[in-house]
């Protein structure tokens, strides 16, 4: 824990705790933000979520606000122009499945009504609080996550591995992964 106030020890610089803080671990039930963070979590693969934190602004600008109907409509010139943007990570491949990962979101809010539908249905509709001590407790998936991942594959969505989609369960609330110790921990229901 570090800080004036007991938080994960992984909230160490200013973007990180601000993210911490007010962020990570709240329940998303808007496909927007859902969009947002699935497309992040992807982009983070082989990096640090504070290399992502500091270009989200970037990413935002790039990938239209995170409007997936938009960002579905990305052609080969768009995805080239965004392969020369300092403002985001520029790999070919995270940048493909962003667009890829738009088309299959639009597919899965139509035929599921929302993403979020299908998104927390992996937790039984509500936050799983976890009742960790230390940060080595903590897993890198879970059976949640790969289930998760399995469908989302399924589905035609990229960037999706067990891994990356237990992120993406701790980052939207689906999980609570707050140390015990952590003031956010029970802010957030635990």
């Amino acid at each position: 824990m570090s800080g004036e106030r007991a938080r994960c020890a992984w909230a160490r610089k200013p973007l990180d705790i601000v993210y911490h803080d007010e962020e990570w671990g709240v329940p998303v039930h808007e496909d927007r933000r859902l969009f947002e963070f699935l497309i992040l979590e992807g982009a983070q693969a082989g990096l640090s979520w504070s290399t992502i934190l500091a270009k989200r602004e970037g990413y935002r600008k790039a990938f239209a606000e995170f409007e997936a109907a938009r960002v579905a409509r990305f052609n080969e010139a768009r995805m080239a122009a965004l392969m020369e943007n300092p403002g985001i990570v520029r790999n070919r491949l995270k940048i493909e499945s962003a667009v890829g990962n738009a088309k299959a979101f639009l597919k899965v809010q139509k035929e599921c009504g929302s993403f979020e539908r299908l998104a927390w249905e992996f937790v039984g509709g509500r936050p799983k609080v976890n009742r960790w001590e230390r940060h080595e407790q903590v897993p890198a998936r879970s059976e949640e996550s790969d289930r998760m991942s399995k469908e989302l594959k399924a589905r035609g969505f990229r960037f999706v591995g067990t891994t990356i989609c237990y992120a993406f369960m701790q980052a939207t609330g689906m999980v609570n992964d707050h140390m015990t110790g952590c003031f956010r921990h029970g802010e957030l229901g635990g």
